[in-house]
């Protein structure tokens, strides 16, 4: 383990966790980064010594890959859970956030380590970890010469597995630079219509069909495969397809407004829709098939924990003076697990007492342990991390409503459970993943959980700030005449005071206080600033799940939907307050009901029906490339002979899959910048989207949607071409 392994680890885990939290609150879905970690940090340390420096070891290129897995997991959970904060009517408190992000993933690793033998080594050949076990031959493949003659192999020259090292690694790099670039030039400088669009008239009044034309949605879709991508398309299609003409159709002759709505049906469009009852609507499905999910995987479930118990206090009698079989002392992992939930127990922001602290120890160690067996039979990528936080949950909140404690206050504090709990099952499966790759290369796992606990806080500590600036550049302030008029309170009863931050701060820079309104009578629930003659003023709308995705002035924001923490907030609020528009959550339940009946498995669907249909069906598009790209090359002759497990695995590892993953890393990354920076940027953006609007048929025009499907071909025919092996 060396100083330059450990930076570089923790930087590439940095850049991969921004990524992952970006596309865990756009969709709901990450994807593993192990590998392109692995690649990079082999390419770096390679250029290191052709500039003069010391070449890299398989150890050091390990203790790397090891640091830089864990801004993923991190970000899954805090995607995953802490949004639903803001659903609830709460703030995203940057002290809230970061606890829950380092508690979390630290607790994840300590309470993984005292089974690091039973399920690494005694287990070895009954645990694959598939993904570990591909991340190693990675590692392996561009072995050093000192790690090849350490392991006794003759040199011969530069192997050939080294050169095609250094060559995927290019393939990520050259994605990344291919994601970036097209990102800028279409968000930033307005190059060309980023989410074309077409709304239908009769007989589908209402309906629209559109694609958020981005390489990073575009890469996903190509990473998960056709199976979940158009089945989550097909979700999107019966939302904006079926049930947004449906009720467009029942709708427009009504003269009064049907709650939970806010205007009449006939002035909607089809996102005012979606925004009063479609969300509803597939919430109500997402939450349903994350259920039914739940109980399908509970057999494997209780096999994985009762395995994991089984054996983790036994070990391995293995002699631990050998390099390979040194774990952090078990005193310290004590300790540190009885530290972690004495700070839990007194943090404020997390709302937390006693009985919640045991809870997440409780849940804590029994989800690691399942979170770590089932990574090792299924791996991270498949691994139902949001089932065992939604167990979490449900558990929490109904031992919480036998006790009596109900209500707004008990909100944070069953989701800070929830949430720790969520982020230490995501790192104990990446861990066990880890020292899997490390056991095959012959790493020490000491080193390696050092290296995973450093990674670890480095990343909550980033994404904690990066996760509160998504949402406040997104943020807009609505007239509160706009959507609540008349609207007023008891201001003496305000203690709380804010300003307009961003760029409507310059319109109005008076002070006001706060009012978190917990119901939607008068106007919608949520954050109001008042005057002190307690008139609403401003309307709070968040940039995570927010439904205004325009300012006062016309300027237009990007909102994230983050369908898995909607879900985490609707099992909170509806078992503590049962204070839900129940009829539309029921229709979403029926659906997923309706289709497991069928034989589909309802989650990717249902996320499908809850997203807009502008972000799956490009997902759709990367899964449909996938598919073609596979097809023609299983008809290779390498490829005769073998089972779809081992076709599956090959299409897994394959340069389509590196450059869809430098997609995703290009297009997510400057997606944040852009966000970030829009706030500061606003008369740059404002003179661009002035003259694309006058001058550039590509953004405005009557041809803009179709022309603006031009260079997202490009990048589309350039993965297709990556991806075509040749025959051998």
């Amino acid at each position: 383990m060396t100083f330059r392994a450990l930076f570089l680890g923790t930087i590439l885990g940095m850049v991969f966790g921004a990524s992952s939290l970006y596309l865990v609150l756009k969709v709901g879905l990450t994807v593993s980064a192990s590998i392109p970690v692995a690649v990079i940090a082999v390419t770096f340390f390679g250029l290191a010594k052709k500039l003069g420096g010391k070449d890299s070891s398989i150890l050091e290129n390990s203790i790397a890959q090891t640091a830089g897995s864990a801004g993923e997991s991190i970000a899954f959970g805090l995607g995953v859970t802490m949004p639903a904060i803001l659903i609830l009517g709460f703030d995203l408190e940057i002290s809230r956030v970061m606890l829950v992000g380092v508690l979390g993933g630290l607790l994840g690793i300590l309470m993984m380590i005292p089974m690091r033998r039973t399920m690494i080594v005694d287990q070895h050949r009954e645990l694959k970890f598939p993904e570990g076990t591909a991340c190693a031959e990675v590692l392996k493949a561009a072995a050093s010469d000192s790690s090849r003659l350490a392991a006794g192999e003759a040199l011969q020259g530069e192997s050939g597995a080294a050169n095609d090292a250094r060559r995927r690694a290019r393939l990520i790099f050259g994605g990344f630079a291919v994601g970036l670039l097209y990102k800028a030039f279409n968000v930033s400088l307005k190059g060309w219509k980023d989410a074309p669009e077409v709304v239908l008239g009769a007989p589908l009044k209402g309906g629209s069909i559109g694609a958020e034309v981005s390489p990073e949605l575009l890469g996903v879709g190509y990473i998960i495969g056709p199976r979940i991508a158009l089945t989550m398309a097909a979700g999107g299609v019966l939302s904006y397809l079926l049930l947004i003409p449906m009720i467009k159709f029942f709708g427009d002759p009504l003269s009064a407004v049907l709650a939970p709505g806010t205007m009449l049906i006939s002035e909607m469009g089809p996102n005012d829709v979606r925004g009063a009852y479609i969300l509803y609507i597939g919430a109500g499905a997402v939450a349903a098939g994350g259920i039914i999910a739940l109980l399908r995987a509970m057999p494997m479930i209780w096999r994985s924990l009762a395995g994991g118990l089984a054996g983790a206090g036994k070990g391995s009698k293995a002699d631990t003076t050998r390099r390979t079989e040194r774990d952090i002392p078990m005193k310290w992992v004590v300790l540190g697990c009885l530290a972690i939930i004495a700070v839990i127990t007194v943090s404020t922001p997390l709302h937390m007492n006693l009985l919640g602290a045991l809870l997440i120890l409780v849940f804590g160690f029994l989800f690691a342990t399942v979170s770590s067996r089932l990574t090792g039979e299924i791996g991270s990528s498949s691994n139902p991390t949001s089932g065992m936080a939604v167990a979490t949950l449900l558990l929490t909140c109904l031992i919480f409503l036998a006790v009596g404690w109900t209500g707004g206050q008990y909100y944070v504090t069953a989701l800070s459970v929830g949430a720790i709990v969520c982020i230490a099952s995501a790192n104990a499966g990446t861990v066990s993943q880890d020292l899997k790759t490390g056991f095959l290369v012959g790493s020490t796992p000491r080193l390696q959980q050092y290296a995973m606990l450093v990674g670890s806080l480095a990343s909550a500590l980033l994404l904690g700030p990066i996760l509160l600036q998504l949402n406040n550049a997104s943020t807009v302030y609505v007239p509160a005449a706009q959507v609540a008029p008349g609207l007023t309170t008891d201001a003496a009863r305000l203690t709380a005071t804010a300003r307009l931050e961003g760029p409507q701060a310059a319109s109005d820079s008076a002070t006001y206080k706060v009012w978190q309104k917990p119901d939607a009578q008068g106007g919608p629930e949520g954050k109001y600033l008042v005057a002190p003659d307690g008139k609403a003023v401003w309307f709070v709308d968040p940039g995570i799940n927010g439904t205004h995705a325009k300012r006062p002035d016309g300027s237009e924001v990007r909102k994230y939907d983050a369908p898995k923490a909607v879900l985490v907030s609707y099992i909170i609020k509806g078992i503590l307050d049962q204070e839900l528009p129940w009829t539309l959550v029921m229709l979403g339940v029926m659906i997923a009901i309706v289709l497991e009946m069928a034989g589909v498995q309802s989650l990717s669907f249902a996320v499908g029906v809850y997203l807009p249909l502008s972000a799956t069906l490009p997902i759709a598009v990367g899964g449909t490339l996938r598919w073609l790209a596979d097809r023609r090359n299983h008809k290779l002759p390498q490829y005769a002979g073998k089972d779809e497990e081992a076709r599956q695995a090959a299409g897994d590892r394959s340069e389509g899959v590196l450059l869809a993953s430098g997609y995703i890393a290009g297009g997510a990354l400057a997606g944040i910048v852009i966000a970030i920076t829009a706030g500061v940027m606003t008369n740059f953006d404002a003179a661009v989207t002035q003259w694309a609007e006058q001058s550039n048929p590509f953004f405005s025009g009557p041809s803009a949607d179709l022309l603006s499907l031009l260079p997202y071909a490009v990048i589309m025919a350039l993965l297709l071409w990556v991806a075509r092996e040749e025959a051998n």
